[in-house]
């Protein structure tokens, strides 16, 4: 079983960054795809962004698309999300998520339910 760990998350003000990461506690024979969901209080699990297993294509929600950066770490199975520009609306607890390789076609990316892997999630608040 692949167990995902966050870090990164925080409090910052209005217009501020921070950078997220994650890792893979568990060597994986393959490279994964991965990324981020986010839930807001109050609201269900939202896709920010995700990455495939080579790190040539990337996925973003309209709402942070070109405030957010989704990219793959050195180390195997590990990706990070920059931040930027950030604001209130950004506040939420935000989950990595895996897949094995080769798994998503066309909407799926966006879907939840379509990642095996979730980890505990990392808060992130940002003050008005």
């Amino acid at each position: 079983q692949v167990q995902l760990v966050e870090s990164g998350g925080g409090l910052v003000q209005h217009g501020g960054s921070l950078r997220l990461s994650c890792a893979a506690s568990k060597p994986t024979s393959s490279d994964l795809t991965m990324g981020w969901f986010r839930q807001a209080p109050g609201k269900g699990r939202e896709f920010v962004a995700a990455i495939n297993w080579t790190g040539e294509s990337q996925y973003y929600a309209d709402s942070i698309k070109g405030r957010f950066t989704i990219s793959r770490g050195n180390a195997k199975n590990t990706v990070h999300l920059q931040m930027n520009s950030l604001k209130p609306e950004d506040t939420a607890v935000y989950y990595c998520v895996a897949d094995p390789p080769g798994s998503m076609y066309g909407a799926d990316w966006y879907i939840p339910t379509e990642y095996d892997y979730w980890g505990q999630g990392t808060r992130v608040t940002v003050s008005s």
